[in-house]
């Protein structure tokens, strides 16, 4: 499959544990848009240390040059994917801290991008509780989020030797959101290109 426009994603893993179940997910889902003839980065929030967010350590020594670096990248690309696990049924706080960080840019980067968040977790619920509450700040500062919403529960025996998903179901299910995913991200690019058009 392949896409007429040349879209770039951002595959963005939220877990920093080596070994991490969810990092393993996201170069899953790279693999997978990778089929579809378009561009990705893969990232790790690891490689955005950031302080604890305060309006005075803001104030005070600025944005973060992590943070500026981050939502160049979320700018420089048409979608992006987060993979981030379940902590206390809700998001890591690392993540939180992230997106609270890339806020104080103006204009906001997450605004207009288009966004697939997933999870994979051990437990039975795949990571749904923190996926849920992501949307809330991502929607908010304008993301685009697609409504469908990737889990891999029992995801410490869910990969193969590859890497690769071993079972068919839960590789047919990401297939078809990943698809998806990349059709709302074509038409959205198409809908600017065109409005781009209109008004120059």
């Amino acid at each position: 499959m392949t896409s007429p426009l040349e879209l770039r994603f951002l595959v963005l893993s939220a877990s920093t544990r080596s070994g991490s179940l969810n990092t393993r997910l996201a170069q899953v889902v790279a693999d997978r848009l990778a089929g579809h003839n378009v561009g990705t980065v893969t990232a790790n929030l690891r490689d955005f240390p950031l302080p604890l967010y305060e309006v005075d350590v803001q104030e005070r020594e600025g944005i973060p040059e992590a943070a500026h670096r981050l939502g160049d990248l979320l700018r420089e690309t048409d979608g992006f994917v987060i993979a981030s696990p379940e902590y206390n049924f809700s998001m890591p706080a690392i993540l939180k801290n992230a997106i609270d960080w890339v806020s104080r840019i103006k204009p906001w980067p997450f605004t207009g991008r288009n966004g697939l968040l997933v999870s994979a977790s051990p437990g039975a619920l795949g990571g749904y509780r923190c996926l849920a509450a992501l949307r809330t700040p991502l929607e908010g500062l304008g993301a685009r989020l697609s409504s469908g919403m990737y889990t891999l529960p029992k995801a410490d025996s869910a990969f193969a030797p590859d890497g690769s998903l071993a079972d068919e179901s839960n590789r047919d299910r990401l297939a078809a959101l990943v698809s998806t995913f990349v059709q709302e991200t074509e038409a959205n690019a198409h809908y600017h290109k065109l409005r781009q058009k209109v008004t120059t």
